[in-house]
């Protein structure tokens, strides 16, 4: 198999491994008459649309029939894709469904449509729907799946006696395809079931290419669609209103009205330009708190905010999961852009451009320190796609800060070998200059293999990371290391017991620390069961050392999780640790880390829910057992969803280190991506008290922050 994949990287996976389980080409009825999208399958284009069944499982097992099948019409007009699903239930009164915003159906059944809209095997639209019609969707690319992705669509769906109907309606608008009559796309439907921890597909998933959907689907074709030029307009209105307290009372630190505009231009069918002025980047939620104390890297927070939502995936590269360099671009390093633009979408039948520039406005300290006014953002990512998932990539990345800067350039490749094994590789430069400093150099390089299938997935990686390796637009928590993993995990399904699915795995990693020139190792098993009802139980020990400041120290330690759907009501998670430590400071020492985690979802109908969560940190010294801290965040979340577009949420969370209550109100109405009303209300409450002229700790809780803010936007589409 070595000899076999030596080969094919040499011929940069230009010889096609066939996709596996690909089919004929579908061909959805042309209508005239398009179906109404209200879950009733009634309408006449479904008695006279093609249709598919026959869903086989990739879970917990491959290739065993469904416990209860599904059906799927499908039809399209010149401006629409048309899907229609009956998915009959044995007990319908065990399905479980909820009337949730927007991307919150994870935990519900539910079915997929995963489209590829080029028919190139690079990347897929994922389009979710439960059975009460709510959506979700996604883009994937490169081993990673982004639900931060919107897109504009319609779907319903209803619940009866004999399972549950869906209807969904996709305009071609919302989509990115290929010039092309006919148009050839390519897909997968996919369906949940989540009290069998049960997932199925059609067509079926080949146990031998195990759960790779870029490879194993099945092309649909569409003649005479219409080719929009997408033009899109998207205005919006915020006002906001901050005090906070700097004695005793209350003071006004900002407010007052903002306005934005967002562009969207189709400049061909496949390539799209953004722009931006003042757009408003606003979240609605604020990030939930983390532990930080105690930590050797800087938290990381995912990106919320739209304008940089669109056209993520393009940026992923192979071995991010597993390397120190999380990201190339990670765009919450612009932290205050005042203009934006950004160039997506294809320039011809194999080659990809995604293309960023924002103009980011500097922080005050840093002004003070002498930085200037505003950053220049600039970012540019190529791909040629090769044969079947395989391309080649190239990077460029750079943050201009007057006379100093940060400049990341580099390419990346995924090469597919067999139907379940593809290497990856990436290999990054850096050039580095901070402010009234000499600029350095650095490099970041990777090279991986990935098998995933049926019977086992392994995983083996080198990876170089130089002292002088930096980006300010990406996201990479060390330098100064080299590194080789191996992670293997075997697979077992037991018969005719309530495990589904047992997962033993064994990782073994060496990193050398450039600086001292010491080594870390990190041995590992770990075990771990597929349940019904979603649950899994994993339990797992690693024998460890880890260096910081030149000094070597013990991390083994343990780890437990377990975490099921206990009713169709209410399900819970947990998870603990317990492991030999470090304390990072400048004279570092040993000491014993425990750490808990608990997550309980109530859902006492299809319109509330209630999320309860709770993170706990504690550290003792080694040498003579003194505790250093105890740290808990506490997090209560209630959500009634009015219907598809209206809710209303409350959130309240305590940090027990910091001695601070966070409260949060919102009521969100969002007609489609775009179209949205936003209220909020929000304020910091902690123990403090004002004494002579200053702030000192208290017994009761005083409110030092409140905000309150409306945001309007409306999208209009050509």
């Amino acid at each position: 198999m070595l000899t076999r994949a030596l080969a094919a990287t040499a011929l940069l996976g230009l010889l096609a491994v066939p996709p596996a389980g690909a089919s004929d080409v579908l061909r959805p009825l042309r209508t005239a008459t398009p179906p109404i999208i209200d879950g009733d399958l009634s309408d006449p284009v479904w008695q006279s649309a093609p249709t598919v069944t026959g869903f086989t499982t990739w879970m917990p097992d491959y290739g065993k029939i469904m416990t209860d099948q599904t059906v799927v019409y499908y039809a399209h007009d010149a401006e629409n894709l048309y899907f229609a699903f009956r998915a009959f239930d044995s007990d319908p009164g065990r399905i479980k469904a909820s009337i949730a915003a927007r991307d919150g159906i994870g935990a519900d059944d539910w079915i997929c449509i995963n489209l590829d809209s080029f028919g190139d095997q690079q990347s897929l639209y994922g389009l979710y729907v439960n059975p009460l019609g709510i959506q979700s969707d996604s883009r994937y690319a490169a081993g990673r799946e982004d639900f931060g992705f919107d897109a504009v669509w319609f779907s319903a769906g209803r619940i009866d006696d004999q399972g549950y109907t869906i209807e969904a309606r996709i305009p071609f608008k919302s989509l990115r395809y290929g010039n092309a009559n006919p148009v050839r796309m390519a897909l997968i439907f996919e369906r949940r079931v989540s009290r069998r921890s049960e997932q199925g597909t059609y067509p079926p998933l080949d146990p031998k290419a195990g759960p790779n959907f870029l490879t194993q689907n099945v092309p649909i074709e569409f003649a005479d669609i219409r080719h929009y030029r997408l033009v899109e307009i998207l205005p919006d209105a915020v006002y906001d209103y901050q005090v906070e307290r700097v004695s005793e009372s209350l003071e006004r630190v900002s407010s007052g009205p903002e306005f934005g505009l967002t562009a969207k231009y189709g400049v061909t069918a496949q390539l799209v330009f953004d722009g931006a002025v003042n757009p408003d980047f606003s979240q609605v939620e604020a990030d939930a708190g983390q532990i930080d104390v105690n930590r050797r890297y800087a938290l990381f927070f995912p990106e919320k905010r739209p304008f940089f939502l669109e056209g993520r995936d393009s940026f992923n590269y192979p071995g991010a999961n597993y390397s120190p360099m999380q990201s190339v671009v990670h765009t919450r390093t612009i932290v205050n852009p005042i203009a934006g633009a950004k160039l997506t979408g294809k320039l011809g039948t194999a080659d990809t451009l995604a293309s960023i520039y924002a103009v980011d406005e500097q922080p005050g300290p840093a002004v003070d320190a002498g930085s200037p006014d505003y950053a220049q953002v600039a970012v540019v990512r190529y791909k040629r796609s090769l044969a079947g998932d395989s391309y080649l990539g190239g990077f460029y990345t750079g943050r201009e800060e007057g006379d100093a800067f940060n400049r990341v350039y580099g390419g990346d490749a995924s090469l597919r070998v067999t139907q379940a094994g593809a290497l990856g590789f990436y290999a990054f430069g850096s050039s580095t200059r901070p402010r009234g400093e000499d600029a350095t150099d650095g490099h970041s390089v990777l090279a991986s293999y990935s098998h995933d299938n049926r019977k086992m997935s392994l995983y083996l990686q080198a990876l170089d990371i130089s002292q002088g390796f930096d980006t300010w637009t990406g996201y990479v928590y060390r330098t100064g290391v080299f590194q080789a993993s191996t992670v293997f995990g075997p697979r077992f399904y037991p018969k005719r017991t309530v495990v589904r699915r047992v997962e033993p795995r064994v990782t073994a990693d060496y990193v050398r620390d450039a600086p001292s020139g010491l080594w870390e190792q990190w041995y590992e098993g770990s075990l771990s069961l597929v349940l019904p009802r979603s649950g899994r139980v994993t339990a797992r020990y690693h024998a460890s050392n880890e260096v910081y400041e030149r000094e070597s120290f013990d991390t083994s330690g343990f780890q437990a999780s377990a975490g099921a759907q206990v009713t169709k009501a209410f399900t819970l998670q947990g998870t603990f640790s317990h492991q030999r430590a470090i304390y990072y400071s400048a004279d570092p020492f040993a000491g014993t880390s425990t750490s808990a985690s608990i997550v309980a979802l109530l859902q006492p109908s299809e319109q509330w829910l209630f999320d309860l969560r709770g993170t706990y940190s504690g550290f003792s010294q080694a040498s003579g057992g003194r505790r250093l801290y105890d740290y808990g965040i506490y997090r209560a979340k209630a959500t009634y969803q009015q219907n598809r577009y209206l809710f209303f949420r409350a959130i309240g969370e305590y940090n027990t280190y910091r001695r601070q209550l966070l409260t949060d109100f919102l009521a969100s109405f969002t007609y489609i991506p775009g179209t949205v009303c936003h209220v909020g209300y929000g304020s910091l409450y902690e123990n403090v008290q004002w004494q002579d002229d200053r702030f000192v700790p208290g017994r009761d809780l005083l409110e030092t922050r409140r905000g309150f803010f409306v945001k309007l936007s409306y999208l209009w589409r050509m």
